[in-house]
């Protein structure tokens, strides 16, 4: 009885923000404390240095496009909540029924398509709404380092776009992206079920 009402005072709207991102009110709970650990200097925000001290991010190459995912509209700062609701896309997908779900609420940020939508930001470096060929390159650059040749890169490069590439403008929708991947685990699982 005592100790929910005391969480809610440590996280200021604790249960509007746990309501919009699915977390619990213990994942919340240690989110909030390293958010506050990642916060040295008591801002009560996050900057790009302060997300630059997460060790799995220096070492991820897309650590970058992860870190600026967190600053959308070019904004300097991510309070708690921002903090808290990008982090809820790795959250896991609950195995809901869509169709039982209120269409007059929003979709949870963890949903496949939010997802994908997460995912496919990370490419559209310049937030035009396409990947480009040049921009998936500059991904596959930093993915795959000095582990391919640059001649390779760009086939890559090219495939990619061609293939996902629909109205034939060179670039790829987010809407092509999540078709391209729905084909891709499609023929996926044919071939699983080919092989067994």
């Amino acid at each position: 009885m005592g100790s929910r009402s005391s969480h809610a005072a440590v996280i200021p709207d604790g249960d509007s923000i746990r309501r919009e991102t699915g977390f619990s009110q213990a994942s919340l709970l240690r989110l909030h404390h390293r958010f506050r650990a990642l916060d040295r200097n008591k801002k009560g925000y996050l900057s790009r240095m302060d997300l630059q001290q997460i060790g799995a991010l220096a070492v991820n190459p897309l650590g970058d496009r992860i870190i600026e995912s967190f600053f959308p509209d070019g904004s300097q700062r991510v309070d708690f909540p921002g903090f808290v609701r990008v982090l809820a896309h790795f959250r896991p997908v609950e195995d809901e029924d869509t169709e039982t779900q209120d269409p007059k609420k929003p979709e949870p940020l963890n949903s496949r398509r939010n997802k994908l939508h997460y995912a496919f930001q990370l490419y559209d470096l310049d937030r035009d709404g396409k990947t480009s060929r040049h921009e998936m390159l500059q991904v596959l650059r930093l993915m795959v380092g000095v582990q391919v040749t640059e001649e390779q890169l760009e086939n890559i490069a090219d495939r990619t776009v061609q293939e996902a590439d629909e109205d034939g403008d060179g670039a790829v929708s987010f809407v092509e992206f999540t078709k391209s991947l729905e084909k891709m685990d499609v023929e996926q699982k044919m071939s699983i079920r080919i092989l067994k």
